[in-house]
């Protein structure tokens, strides 16, 4: 077991700083086509809306990236957490929705002119699976925090931002005022900022762990 422990410990510590960057990345770039892409109104578009167009390759790029990051930062948690905290269901939902995830941008770049019937259906189900899967991830692995002592203080702002942003999934699906574009990407922006967060807590939680090795 120690002789895979520094190797894990560097596992966790490359998948916290893929899923920072990611997460930084895509705020970045997404933030930015909000101002520079003036021919959409940014308070109606959802953010696929910006997939085509001007910029449209840069931003499918960056979805593919963050999709590689939410990989990571599954992976990571996974590695990171004692035993008893680890679950496969949260990686396998993130993993999922990652794929999804990169299934929109992928999609979105040349399926529109072969197949635009197909595209539909495709970036539909594609951005819907993204959605529920990863938003589903994030309350699974939120609830594992508890069973980690050295996780256990991070749960209740783990369980509480998960919650608000499934809550908001189902308002912004369900509730016809809530369909607006801002509010899809203040939902985007939710889950990424707790990607960023979730990042930082293990590129921390290695730190301690590197530390508490070399004594």
């Amino acid at each position: 077991m120690s002789d895979t422990a520094p190797l894990y410990r560097g596992a966790a510590r490359l998948a916290a700083r893929l899923a920072i960057l990611g997460a930084l990345l895509f705020l970045g770039v997404a933030g930015g086509l909000q101002l520079v892409r003036d021919d959409l109104a940014w308070q109606q578009a959802t953010l696929s809306q910006y997939l085509r167009g001007p910029y449209g390759l840069l931003l499918r790029t960056t979805y593919c990236l963050l999709a590689v990051a939410i990989v990571a930062l599954a992976m990571g948690l996974y590695v990171q957490l004692a035993p008893r905290a680890r679950s496969a269901a949260p990686v396998l939902l993130l993993c999922t929705g990652a794929l999804a995830l990169a299934g929109v941008a992928i999609g979105d770049s040349w399926l529109p002119q072969v197949a635009p019937d197909f595209h539909l259906m495709f970036h539909h189900v594609c951005a819907i699976t993204a959605f529920l899967c990863v938003v589903s991830g994030m309350v699974m692995q939120a609830w594992r925090f508890r069973l980690d002592a050295a996780w256990r203080r991070h749960f209740p702002l783990a369980a509480t931002w998960s919650a608000a942003c499934f809550a908001l999934l189902w308002v912004h699906a369900l509730w016809s005022p809530a369909g607006r574009g801002w509010v899809q990407k203040l939902l985007i922006a939710l889950i990424v900022a707790a990607m960023l967060l979730a990042g930082t807590w293990l590129h921390q939680a290695a730190r301690r762990a590197d530390g508490g090795a070399g004594r």
